[in-house]
């Protein structure tokens, strides 16, 4: 009995252990596939034929209105471990005046890899211990209505 009980922990510890160990993926934005981009022609298709073909763009460009950004992120994840970008697509697509497709371009190649900051913002303020902030409130009371301080 005892030795039935033991291969099943082990077997539910080595479990637990493996199923830790998968990778967690996540997809953000819009990961656009080369079919997508071929059903785009430039020179010919309009604003509402890609709002159509590729749905709404992730960004326009901050000082042109005429340039969407498609931008789509795969990440993965393990353990405890920061999340790592697996793949990444960023296409660029520009209009003319007339609102028709003038360039299609993939500009994930530029893109510059900028680390996150883990640095703090510091506060001002009180840094109370644990003990402090639970006992805080010990003999602080409301004054009794009608005393001399509610003048």
């Amino acid at each position: 009995m005892q030795k039935i009980l033991k291969s099943v922990i082990c077997s539910f510890a080595l479990t637990v252990m493996i199923t830790g160990c998968t990778p967690v993926t996540a997809q953000r934005g819009n990961m656009l596939q080369e079919y997508q981009l071929q059903e785009v022609v430039i020179g010919e298709s309009s604003r509402s034929d890609v709002l159509r073909l590729l749905g709404s763009p992730t960004t326009q460009s901050t000082f042109n209105n005429d340039v969407w950004y498609y931008i789509g992120q795969r990440t993965e994840k393990r353990g405890i471990l920061d999340a790592a970008v697996v793949d990444e697509n960023i296409i660029m697509v520009s209009f003319n005046n007339q609102g028709i497709v003038e360039t299609i371009e993939n500009v994930s190649e530029d893109r510059i890899n900028i680390p996150y900051a883990r640095d703090k913002t510091p506060t001002h303020g009180n840094e109370l211990t644990f003990i402090q902030q639970l006992l805080g409130n010990v003999g602080r009371f409301n004054a009794p209505q009608g005393s001399p301080t509610d003048l």
